[in-house]
This record gives structure tokens, sequence and C-alpha cells, in this order.
């Protein structure tokens, strides 16, 4: 039997406005894939629905990245929801009451609760406008890891250029790490304003790369991922 082609270490991001356009891009990238990220400007457009069939017909892992934040009782139910449907990764804030109640919500299943640092697409100056407390930011998303880790999160979301420092954290043994932010050598940023190539991504410490854009804008999606997965294997 030949090895898949594929690498779980890569996540590609269905950031496209619907359900068709979804399966249409799922398509082309064919066994190249293993695992996708769905998020809240598909999910109006079916991304439930969506997640549930790439689970149940399609073999592949799901990320479904809705970013929970509100009360510890609302996020617990929002979770136990979620949690029914088998999929694989589920994205809240990462401020402890938010962990705690997620990791309530998904006892008993096999859901794994990640927890927002800091978006990728802020700097100092988002904060700043924010209110957020002063500091540098790979000090900001450290110490808010170290505190979600230690409420419970299976994980972080994270940028690749503080990911060696969460790494480092005694919190972080066993941990994940997984960063959007990465584009392959020469791509356009687009939104994000902390990035790294995948080589680096896991060269420092991470377990998963998200990318969207760099793939699914490409000629041809499917040899972009299949190169992205080569990069993940030489590094």
């Amino acid at each position: 039997m030949s090895a898949p082609i594929s690498d779980d270490r890569l996540i590609v991001a269905l950031d496209v406005p619907n359900v068709i356009q979804g399966l249409d891009l799922v398509q082309q990238l064919g066994d190249a894939v293993s695992f996708y990220k769905i998020g809240l400007g598909m999910l109006t457009g079916g991304g439930l629905a969506l997640a549930n069939e790439l689970k149940a017909e399609h073999g592949k892992k799901i990320f479904l990245d809705m970013k929970f934040f509100d009360i510890g009782a609302t996020v617990e139910a929002a979770v136990r929801g979620i949690a029914q449907f088998d999929l694989d990764f589920l994205t809240v804030h990462g401020d402890p009451h938010v962990v705690r109640a997620a990791k309530e919500g998904a006892a008993g299943s096999d859901l794994k609760i990640l927890a927002v640092t800091i978006l990728t697409s802020l700097d100092r100056a988002d904060l700043d406008a924010s209110l957020i407390q002063a500091g540098d930011i790979p000090d900001l998303v450290q110490t808010r890891a170290a505190r979600a880790l230690e409420a419970g999160a299976d994980g972080v979301i994270a940028s690749p250029n503080e990911a060696a420092l969460i790494r480092a954290l005694p919190e972080a043994t066993g941990k994940l790490i997984v960063t959007p932010g990465v584009r392959p050598a020469g791509a356009e940023l687009g939104d994000q304003k902390r990035v790294a190539t995948p080589a680096s991504a896991i060269q420092n410490g991470v377990d998963h790369i998200v990318v969207g854009r760099p793939i699914h804008k490409a000629a041809d999606p499917r040899q972009a991922a299949l190169d992205i997965a080569a990069e993940l294997r030489s590094a």
C-alpha cells in the first residue's frame, strides 16, 4: 500500500462563501489534503453541514473555528452541541473562564479545545485601540497561552512567531500549537501581520499550520497543497 500524500499537519481553511464552493475545492484537492478548517465566514453558508459531510462521508478531519466567547454557561452549552458531531478541533477565546466552560461542554468526546491567544491579524496598534494592556505581543501571547493551558485547553492558536515561546512553557508539554498566518515564500500576506513559512513554523514547535488563500487562490490548488506538505516533511 502506498503512503498517503497528504500531511495532517496541514489544515486547509475553507474560506469560501458556501457549501458548493467548499465541496468544489475539496474535490480539487482530493487526497492531497486530509484536514480542513471551517470558520464563521462559512457558518451561514452551510458550514456545519459541510463539516459533518466531510467528516462522515469523506473521512476528513475537521477544525471548527468558532472562537466562542460568552458567559460560561452559554459556552458550555454551545460546545456540548458541537461535541455531538464527532469533529476534531474547536476554537474558543483563551480567557480561563471560557476555556474551563468549553472543556466541560466537550467532556466525554474527543473534541480538542484550542484557545485563541491574540489574533494573528492584530499588531500593537490594534491592541492599543482595543484598550488591551501594554506590553510586547510575544509576552502577552505567552502569558495568555499559559493561563489557557492551565485552565485545561488542549492547545492554543498562536502566531508562528510566538510558537517557540509557547512551546518552552511547562504548561505546553503534550499540548497542541496550531498556527494561522503561515505563507509559503513569495505569497501575499493578505490581512495577516505576523507570519512565517511552513518550514519555519514547524521548526518553531508548531503542530499544525492553517493555510487558506495561498492554496485556494492558486492556479493549481492541489499542487500548492502538495508543495506545502512536501515543505513540512522537509522541515
